[in-house]
């Protein structure tokens, strides 16, 4: 697949360091591998491609990588262990992951590829990969999606403001990446809340200092539930065990409403079933817990979590591991109120403790990560277990057509410089 008309503006700068910020599906993973295969194809290269984390790096784009070495003949040894190609120019290409970032140093490196590097710590960056470049006078690409104004991601995005020769910033949204149709774009600005829709498809440094759930209204949110409560039960769910908490809710094809909250101090999920099958007889449960339920054992027996709701008869939906915490949270705000204004999200005034959760927990000071000490977090991560699994904004956009790009970039000396 050739380069879009923005990514090639982005592989043409001769700036050492180049800074992306585009939407999803601009074609980030895409753009990621030409640049390492074109970095490595000089011998004897060290290319790396670091991922906020090892498991990200592995699954975002080391098969993508290794079929595209394999398909240009150019791999001489791969190691599926430790994530690294050896290619016939003695060039290597490894994938790396920046949460064990004082395992990276001591390596000199001739590029590096940094890959939603707003999730990176800036201690990552400048006290371990900056000095890996030094002595090669190596360069790097950081691209990702934007994590509002603070952190890592906002200040190198501006660093070509203070050294315009070394650095280079590029601001792209999903549509300039060439590769989703507008009606899709457009069909998720209908589903997602305003802010979370011009920070994920139009690139935009949103600030979200203040109220995680910014988007919950009473006005528009709480409304008493007055409907014959369906055989159906949906219920998230949280596995803290003090308090151990549920948010029960009825669902009606598009529509979500929170009818009853469940709370338990000093409890275990064996008195979490019991109180819901006192609450709810005869009823068809189905239940979104914490995915880390599916390893961790609370209670005596060598039981897990979710064998124990398995045991009572619920049906368990999770995924098989943590989602990002950022999609959840985006997932709840939009069905709270999506940038159309409509709002499919809805709380009985009864569930008071889940009212007060949504309007009290914010971000800690100057960051985007969650407060987890105020101790508003429980109820609403129940909630966001089972928004995000019923409702998540991860959904699939349907591509373009093959052959929407046609044109190619010029050759450097007889040697073109698309990867296709």
């Amino acid at each position: 697949m050739p380069l879009s008309l923005a990514q090639q503006s982005i592989v043409t700068a001769p700036q050492r360091f180049k800074v992306v910020i585009a939407g999803r599906r601009f074609g980030k993973t895409h753009l990621s591998i030409r640049e390492l295969c074109f970095n490595a194809k000089e011998p004897d290269k060290t290319v790396w491609y670091i991922a906020p984390t090892y498991r990200q790096a592995k699954m975002i784009t080391w098969k993508k990588l290794r079929n595209k070495l394999i398909d240009l003949k150019w791999a001489k040894k791969i190691n599926e262990t430790e994530l690294s190609i050896e290619l016939k120019n003695g060039s290597t290409i490894s994938l790396k992951g920046a949460d064990n970032y004082d395992s990276l140093r001591g390596i000199g490196l001739d590029y590096l590829v940094i890959d939603e590097f707003a999730d990176v710590t800036p201690e990552a960056w400048y006290e371990t990969l900056r000095p890996t470049l030094s002595d090669k006078m190596g360069g790097a690409l950081f691209i990702g999606t934007p994590k509002g104004l603070g952190g890592l991601g906002h200040d190198l995005y501006t660093m070509s403001n203070e050294f315009p020769d070394e650095w280079k910033s590029f601001q792209y949204t999903t549509l300039d990446g060439g590769n989703v149709l507008p009606e899709e774009v457009e069909a998720a600005r209908r589903t997602l809340d305003e802010k979370v829709f011009r920070q994920e498809y139009l690139a935009s440094f949103e600030t979200f200092s203040g109220r995680i759930f910014y988007a919950f209204d009473r006005t528009y949110n709480v409304i008493k539930w007055e409907g014959v409560t369906p055989r159906d039960i949906h219920i998230g769910m949280d596995f803290n065990i003090d308090p151990i908490t549920a948010v029960v809710a009825v669902k009606l094809n598009n529509i979500l409403h929170i009818i009853d909250e469940i709370k338990i101090y000093g409890s275990n999920t064996d008195e979490m079933v019991q109180e819901i099958k006192t609450r709810f007889p005869e009823k068809n449960i189905i239940c979104y817990p914490d995915p880390a339920g599916a390893a961790r054992k609370t209670s005596a027996g060598n039981r897990t979590d979710h064998t124990i709701l398995r045991t009572a008869g619920f049906q368990v939906k999770a995924p098989s591991r943590h989602n990002p915490v950022r999609d959840g949270v985006n997932a709840v705000n939009a069905k709270l109120r999506s940038s159309s204004g409509i709002t499919t999200l809805f709380f009985d005034p009864t569930v008071k403790y889940a009212i007060e959760c949504l309007e009290k927990q914010t971000y800690k000071t100057g960051t985007s990560i969650p407060d987890k000490d105020s101790g508003f977090d429980h109820m609403n991560d129940a909630l966001r277990y089972m928004v995000d699994f019923l409702f998540p904004i991860r959904q699939p956009l349907t591509p373009l057509p093959q052959g929407q790009w046609t044109h190619k970039i010029g050759n450097n000396n007889g040697t073109t410089r698309i990867i296709r």
